[in-house]
């Protein structure tokens, strides 16, 4: 079997690539948007097109979804396989999430609720994974010094989302401009919006709650709101509450929740993000993904997972990867959390910032209980949730697929 992987140098990507080609598949890699963003849909569908008509490919994959490939698959009937693993992705309101040859699949329940409706019997879910083998590749052969260069209370891997906040930029504009483009009654509201959202764990009501006007005042104040000319509904309600209040809650919840713990407890930060705001918090740089992080997973007493709500009900991949690196992990509580790994035995969870200073220090104070639960996570994640587990899923979900099953 071959297939064509077409790259943009996702983190996951490697980790697919590694295990297709476990399972005896031939893969092929398409990799010119790798090094270059701004390839236009129309030169990705050429280039797509170029494969096709010389090779014989059971499918094209990629991570999320590219409109242009699944355009160019449906025209040559072959089969096109994305696996998004980020929300949002406005790609998925494009018509192309319609088309016959699509298989899609979703890694939020949510998410997936929202799209599979478009397409019935070519969306489906499939949560995130680990890999496990790379991460002991690495942890194996750690050294002394390098448990104390990594070992603190608390660690936190990730974006502080500052520099991706496009809310923010929209305010600094309008600041610069003078220009009230965005009122003070809809900043008022968000701002209100996102203390009450602050104050819930594991149900995400910004959508549902917005109003037209914020809603309209934040698509007309940027220039750059995405507005597909081929979707398949009306996106400006979805994008405002992910995009845009969304990443400005992750940004509020990151700096709040760090500045607080780092008034008790030694915390780490990995991060490329601007942390002068917070200024107890120990910033270490950016952390090399396949080297260096997995050693801060499994040196730190605990590590934290602050998941961005747009993933309104699924797990991120620094659950997974924690938790594959053997290492201890508190997270904010997510819905499909208990479907997956049993709170207080292979992972701890927390719903306020109350609960999550009580838990730290309860771990930080029982080492053997941190590190049995961090064992337990470990032998569940490489047991049950590893790449190869996420792929013979995938495969067996293709190989299901027959015409009766896509027409009813």
């Amino acid at each position: 079997m071959e297939i064509l992987f077409y790259r943009y140098n996702n983190i996951c990507e490697p980790d697919l690539i590694q295990t297709f080609t476990a399972f005896g598949i031939t893969v092929h890699t398409e990799e010119m948007e790798m090094t270059d963003k701004s390839i236009p849909p129309r030169q990705c569908a050429a280039k797509v097109t170029e494969w096709l008509m010389t090779h014989s490919f059971a499918f094209v994959f990629s991570i999320n979804f590219f409109p242009a490939i699944s355009y160019t698959c449906d025209h040559f009937q072959v089969p096109y396989v994305c696996w998004s693993v980020d929300s949002p992705v406005p790609e998925l309101f494009s018509n192309a999430l319609k088309k016959e040859w699509n298989r899609i699949f979703l890694f939020d329940q949510a998410q997936y609720q929202f799209f599979h409706p478009v397409n019935p019997g070519r969306v489906f879910y499939l949560p995130l994974a680990t890999n496990v083998k790379r991460w002991e590749s690495v942890i194996l052969n750690m050294t002394e010094k390098d448990y104390a260069k990594y070992d603190a209370d608390v660690s936190f891997v990730g974006s502080l989302y500052t520099e991706k906040c496009r809310y923010d930029r929209l305010l600094s504009a309008q600041r610069m401009s003078g220009q009230p483009y965005i009122s003070e009654y809809a900043q008022g509201f968000v701002c209100g919006l996102i203390e009450a959202q602050l104050k819930v764990y594991g149900y995400n009501f910004i959508s549902d709650t917005l109003t037209d006007r914020v809603i309209r005042e934040i698509a007309d104040a940027d220039p750059d709101f995405y507005r597909g000319s081929d979707t398949y509904m009306d996106t400006d309600r979805y994008l405002a509450a992910h995009q845009y209040i969304g990443i400005k809650l992750a940004a509020v919840e990151r700096e709040r929740t760090l500045n607080r713990l780092a008034q008790h407890f030694h915390v780490n930060l990995y991060t490329n993000s601007d942390a002068s705001p917070l200024p107890s918090v120990h910033c270490m740089g950016p952390a090399l993904t396949l080297t260096e992080m997995p050693m801060i997973f499994h040196a730190s007493k605990i590590n934290l997972n602050i998941t961005m709500r747009p993933i309104e009900t699924g797990l991120s991949l620094r659950i997974w990867d924690v938790l594959g690196c053997a290492g201890f992990l508190i997270t904010n509580y997510q819905a499909e959390i208990p479907e997956y790994f049993e709170i207080g035995r292979d992972l701890e969870t927390y719903e306020s910032m109350e609960e999550l200073e009580q838990k730290v220090q309860y771990y930080l104070t029982h080492e053997d209980d941190r590190i049995e639960i961090a064992i337990n996570g470990y032998e569940k994640a490489s047991r049950l949730h590893t790449y190869e587990k996420r792929v013979a899923e995938m495969i067996r979900v293709l190989s299901s697929i027959t015409p009766a099953s896509l027409s009813s």
